[in-house]
């Protein structure tokens, strides 16, 4: 959805044409539109417009602006982002509250709630963005109570906007969120799970992304590789610069990240400020080394970007691509963007990197996060009963305490 236009001061009461215009080549091609006449000029026609993917999507837009001018409210207050129409009425939606409180719900609201959706209309936010917001947040690794301090203000800015007229429902009070939380912390106990099988059925799911964005932009499919290749976050690769990686020993020297921040997205320190050493499989270079040379080499020139240039985060690389569509039809429905670096630390793992060496790649704090990767697969346990055999079969006839079939036969019958 397009950002709504610069704020336009419009008399409360006045009536107001709409009509929807299909513009093809567009990712969003449904225009919906709304037009009024001015009273004190009447040669003078304003206008609002917002973008939109499907028709049916315009048209609830323009039903919900034509119902607002309709209970009086102005088509200025019905258009308005949730960024600005919620810094307007915080005070009035928190009021209220114990000091205690209001810091952490700010702080949902400035780190959450208007960097994921604050760029759309109040007027237009569904259940269905509410929920994949939720579901963006959890990805990210928010906990229970910072969701539910987020929830919490959101809720109580759209409750502000029902008593505005500007919506009938609100769309951000969320049912189940925290059996959702439960099955995240579950899938994390067990990562391996979340793995894909092997390089081939990573390679299908890059195309299959690139396949399904506009103009079927490379730059996601090679986003996809790169985490499912070095068990980095899409925070990490968006920062990555060309002077990050040593192309001689091809080592990738991780340092910085894309994250959220007021304002927009910001690059800072990776988690826990560490850096780390990541090394680059053959199956990436030749595009590594493609794109160092795009940007001429220049060391600080960012190596992955939107097709526009901007940065890149968990929740565009998910609307660009339609990644739950996408991976749905591959059969992979349970699969997020985290899951690419679950992944390549899985692969790491199986293909018997140290522990300490793979905490290292990883990033981890701890051993015990590592460990998670370690679970044998079937190959591991075959190998293993292999190995005792071995062992059993090399030690027959050394000197040592034995116990025969007959004593053990004894022994049972006895007890």
């Amino acid at each position: 959805m397009m950002q709504p236009p610069t704020a336009i001061q419009v008399p409360i009461g006045i009536k107001i044409s709409t009509d929807i215009e299909y513009r093809a080549g567009n990712p969003n091609p449904y225009r919906a539109r709304v037009r009024w006449t001015d009273p004190l000029d009447k040669t003078r026609r304003p206008s609002r417009s917002v973008m939109y993917a499907t028709e049916d999507e315009a048209k609830g837009w323009l039903d919900r602006v034509a119902k607002a001018a309709g209970r009086g409210v102005s088509v200025e207050r019905a258009t308005s982002s949730l960024a600005d129409y919620g810094d307007e009425v915080m005070d009035l939606a928190l009021r209220g509250l114990e000091l205690k409180t209001l810091d952490p719900y700010r702080a949902g609201w400035r780190l959450r709630v208007k960097p994921t959706v604050g760029h759309l209309q109040v007027a237009g936010i569904t259940a269905g963005i509410a929920d994949r917001a939720l579901n963006t947040w959890i990805a990210d690794g928010a906990g229970v109570s910072t969701l539910k301090n987020t929830i919490a203000v959101w809720v109580r800015i759209m409750e502000q906007a029902i008593r505005d007229d500007i919506i009938d429902v609100n769309p951000a009070r969320l049912h189940g969120w925290q059996k959702l939380i439960k099955k995240a912390e579950d899938e994390e106990d067990d990562p391996r799970g979340l793995a894909l099988r092997d390089w081939d059925v990573l390679n299908r799911l890059a195309e299959a992304l690139v396949f399904a964005s506009h103009d079927e932009y490379e730059g996601w499919g090679d986003i996809v590789r790169f985490g499912g290749g070095t068990g980095a976050r899409i925070g990490e690769i968006s920062g990555v610069r060309a002077g990050d990686i040593d192309t001689t020993t091809w080592l990738w020297r991780v340092c910085r990240q894309t994250t959220t921040a007021p304002g927009g997205l910001i690059d800072k320190g990776t988690k826990g400020k560490r850096s780390r050493l990541v090394p680059i499989i053959p199956e990436l270079r030749p595009n590594v080394a493609w794109r160092i040379s795009r940007v001429g080499n220049r060391p600080d020139a960012r190596l992955f970007t939107g097709p526009r240039g901007g940065r890149v985060t968990t929740a565009i690389l998910r609307d660009a691509t339609h990644w739950d569509d996408v991976v749905q039809r591959l059969g992979l429905e349970y699969l997020r963007r985290h899951d690419l670096r679950h992944t390549a630390l899985t692969w790491f793992a199986d293909s018997g990197v140290p522990p300490h060496v793979l905490m290292r790649i990883a990033g981890h704090g701890q051993l015990t996060t590592t460990q998670r990767y370690l679970h044998p697969d079937l190959r591991s346990i075959q190998r293993a009963g292999d190995q005792l055999t071995h062992f059993i079969t090399a030690s027959r006839g050394l000197p040592g305490p034995k116990i025969e079939v007959e004593q053990i036969r004894q022994l049972a019958i006895s007890a």
